[in-house]
């Protein structure tokens, strides 16, 4: 597994992790600090800020699970494809594309988009 499948796979499970005490310290351990977190739906900065988002998407989509789809990366960025539904589900409901920026081995920046949401 490369960096950025171990980083990647990591990321998916900080969204998947439902103790709060456990999700927390996945996000300090793989976060930076002061980290830039920015989608269609949400523009947020810090660790406190991605946890709290974390627990209100798992608290919308209670019984989903996020999954990890191709990673791809270079130098200090990653690329990757995320899943969000119902375990063992032919279809996703929802379907992401993450950029995350290294910084000193922590994810600094996320720039996300969706590419499949509900109606």
């Amino acid at each position: 597994m490369s960096e950025y499948d171990n980083i990647a796979q990591r990321y998916i499970d900080t969204w998947n992790e439902k103790d709060a005490g456990k999700r927390r310290a996945l996000i300090d351990e793989l976060y930076a600090v002061d980290v830039e977190f920015t989608d269609p739906l949400v523009d947020i900065r810090g660790t406190e800020a991605v946890d709290a988002m974390v627990a209100g998407a798992q608290e919308q989509f209670a019984g989903l699970e996020f999954g990890l789809g191709p990673v791809d990366g270079h130098h200090d960025i990653a690329r990757f494809t995320w899943t969000l539904g119902a375990p063992g589900a032919a279809e996703p409901l929802v379907i992401g594309f993450d950029v995350i920026t290294l910084e000193d081995g922590r994810i600094g920046r996320v720039q996300g988009f969706l590419d499949k949401v509900p109606a």
